[in-house]
């Protein structure tokens, strides 16, 4: 079956919310009759930009730049740090638009995904299928014919594992729907050191499992603050099943494992002292916030006093100050 059946076929099964989500598709923008291609241009082109979900995937590119610079322990070519930016952005943005796909139903019932493009009717499902396959395809072939095909089907399963993995089958069923769907976020950092050596070595694995251990952390604070919108559509997020107790003692548990995970680069002989340095300013911070965060749920404060967000935009500036230590190591050693 191809990825398209399998989209359609996962989608027509669901249980539940579907026949209702999808009449609120069609009260949406195009309430008054007009179809999406006589939207303005524009606004329709800023729509198949939105379907790729571009804030998400500057976090990945800044997860797959420094680790070039780490595999070169230099500049890289910036030609091939383009190509694989472009191929990273398509890949991504393609699993970014088949999410939406498939994820259209409860898209129409969150008060988070309501101005997505397939809910407004900006664009249409079958429009938002072919965008998305079209950009796999491209983006697999790119990487393979201008970069290398290891990061290919690098890029390639980690496409497959957000739609397939995650998206249909764990998103769904279970509460740790983001701990193992997380692996598709963290595959970039393999790919950046590929890119660049067309092989795998230790240190991109060390970095790939801080980062495993750094999604689930980052995502949770947000599920709490929005667990009412899953639970309206029966999404099974930690924060929905759980009291903010348990979920806060899950994020010091893992806030903990990550920050120790990114202190093994340097006995490992690949980072010297300003990467351990930043690792234990920006990992010390993180702690202290994930902490704060358990102490006021142990308090059982809710609603803003719980101030779970502190930590989700804490958790984007730890990882860009992290690897950008990552890239700049290499001229300091």
């Amino acid at each position: 079956m191809s990825l398209s059946g399998v989209c359609v076929t996962a989608v027509e099964s669901r249980p539940g919310g579907t026949s209702q989500a999808l009449q609120a598709l069609g009260e949406g923008v195009l309430g008054a009759g007009q179809s999406p291609s006589h939207r303005p241009f524009g606004a329709r082109v800023k729509a198949f930009v939105a379907l790729t979900k571009p804030r998400i995937i500057e976090l990945l590119l800044i997860t797959t730049v420094p680790v070039m610079f780490l595999a070169q322990q230099g500049v890289p070519d910036l030609k091939l740090v383009l190509l694989t930016c472009v191929g990273g952005y398509l890949s991504a943005g393609g699993a970014n638009a088949l999410n939406m796909y498939i994820d259209r139903d409860i898209d129409a019932l969150m008060d988070r995904t309501s101005q997505r493009p397939l809910v407004t009717g900006m664009v249409s499902p079958r429009e938002c299928l072919v965008f998305g396959i079209t950009l796999a395809v491209v983006s697999t072939l790119l990487f393979g014919l201008t970069v290398n095909w290891l990061s290919a089907w690098l890029s390639l399963g980690a496409l497959l594992f957000y739609v397939v993995v995650y998206t249909m089958i764990l998103k769904r069923r279970t509460s740790q729907n983001i701990v193992w769907g997380g692996i598709a976020g963290c595959l970039p950092v393999l790919i950046g050191w590929s890119a660049v050596t067309n092989s795998m070595s230790w240190a991109p694995i060390v970095l790939f499992l801080v980062m495993f251990f750094w999604t689930p952390p980052h995502y949770w604070p947000l599920s709490m603050k929005v667990k009412e919108d899953y639970a309206r559509v029966g999404v099974p997020m930690l924060p929905v099943i759980a009291s903010n107790k348990v979920v806060a003692r899950q994020i010091v548990i893992y806030s903990w494992v990550m920050v120790l995970v990114s202190l093994l680069l340097t006995p490992l002989g690949y980072t010297g002292w300003f990467y351990t340095v930043v690792a234990l300013a920006a990992g010390g911070f993180w702690l202290w916030e994930a902490h704060g965060l358990q102490n006021r749920a142990k308090a059982e404060v809710t609603g803003a006093k719980l101030k779970e967000m502190r930590l989700f935009h804490w958790s984007i500036t730890y990882v860009s100050i992290l690897f950008v230590a990552v890239a700049v190591d290499p001229f300091l050693r």
